[in-house]
């Protein structure tokens, strides 16, 4: 089972699929999708409804988690990762990708046991759990991989659609 990852952002959107046998978990791919901050905002999401498009087209991915948007003091920034995360839950939506969706404290307390965990911790936890000597790349990475991970433990819950 390949379970996808995905921690929304305009600018930067983490990705990063696991496989699941029999309850060893292993690091498929991860990465961080970037958008030309230069280009409109309506251009920026095209960009990364293609993008999310590839990950899709080179990995069979069975069912999809992402971080539920977190409305923080900047409303501007909230937009942008509303507008993000509705890109990307549209375009696995629309190939029959079962999506649940868990708030940061939820994917931490999955993760690390508490709630209030730092970047550093998911980091560290993500890393130890999928045998890896450290995840490469900015924060946006391990809270992906720790998006598929919760969702692994929490198989069934909040589902938003179905494979067809």
């Amino acid at each position: 089972m390949f379970v996808l990852g995905i921690d929304p952002g305009l600018t930067r959107t983490g990705y990063g699929i696991i496989e699941s046998v029999t309850g060893t978990y292993r690091a498929v791919t991860a990465g961080v999708i970037r958008t030309d901050h230069e280009a409109s905002t309506a251009m920026r999401l095209v960009e990364l409804q293609n993008d999310i498009s590839g990950v899709l087209d080179d990995y069979r991915v069975d069912s999809a988690a992402i971080e539920q948007v977190f409305i923080n003091r900047n409303r501007g920034t909230a937009m942008a990762v509303a507008r993000a995360s509705g890109v990307v839950m549209a375009t696995i939506a629309a190939r029959g990708i079962a999506i649940a969706e868990y708030t940061p404290s939820q994917m931490k307390l999955a993760i690390t046991g508490s709630g209030t965990a730092d970047k550093d911790q998911i980091s560290a936890v993500v890393a130890m759990r999928l045998g890896l000597g450290k995840v490469a790349g900015p924060a946006d990475v391990a809270d992906a991989l720790g998006v598929a991970l919760c969702h692994l433990q929490h198989s069934g819950r909040s589902m938003v659609g179905v494979r067809q």
